[in-house]
C-alpha cells in the first residue's frame, strides 16, 4: 500500500507501507508501520541563487537519491546518486544555468520513501 501524507511547509511524503497484519487498520497509523529512514529535510537558502544546501537525517546507510524537478514533474537536475552511512547529511551542490528564475521541487529518495520540498530559484 502506498501512504502519501503532508508535514505542512510544502513537504510531501510517500512511503509504501506493509503492517505486521498485512494491513494498516483505523487504530494504526502509517507512520508507526515503517520506521523513518529519511527524517527532517531542510533546503535552503530559499529562494536559491548560486546555491542550494539539502539537509536530512538518515535512519541508517542506506543508497540516496537527490532530483530537482520541474513544476511539471519533469528531472532537471540529478544532484546526488548513491549510498550514504546513516546520520546527517548536510550536501550542498551549485545550482547552475539549467535552474532558471522559478518554482522547482526537490526530491530526496531512499528505497520506498521519498520526501519532496518546494523551492524557488531568483
Amino acid at each position: 500500500m502506498l501512504c502519501v501524507y503532508t508535514l505542512g511547509a510544502g513537504t510531501v511524503v510517500a512511503r509504501s507501507v506493509e503492517s505486521t497484519r498485512g494491513f494498516i487498520d483505523k487504530n494504526e497509523r502509517a507512520d508507526e508501520a515503517v520506521e523513518k529512514l529519511i527524517n527532517n529535510v531542510k533546503v535552503f537558502y530559499n529562494p536559491i541563487a548560486e546555491q542550494v544546501t539539502v539537509n536530512f537525517k538518515l535512519g541508517k546507510q542506506a543508497n540516496v537519491t537527490i532530483k530537482v524537478m520541474d513544476a511539471l514533474g519533469n528531472e532537471v537536475l540529478n544532484l546526488m546518486n548513491g549510498r550514504l552511512d546513516g546520520g546527517i547529511q548536510n550536501l550542498s551542490f551549485e545550482s547552475n544555468s539549467k535552474l532558471t528564475t522559478g518554482v522547482y521541487f526537490v526530491r530526496v529518495s531512499s528505497g520506498a520513501e521519498t520526501v519532496v520540498k518546494r523551492i524557488s530559484v531568483r
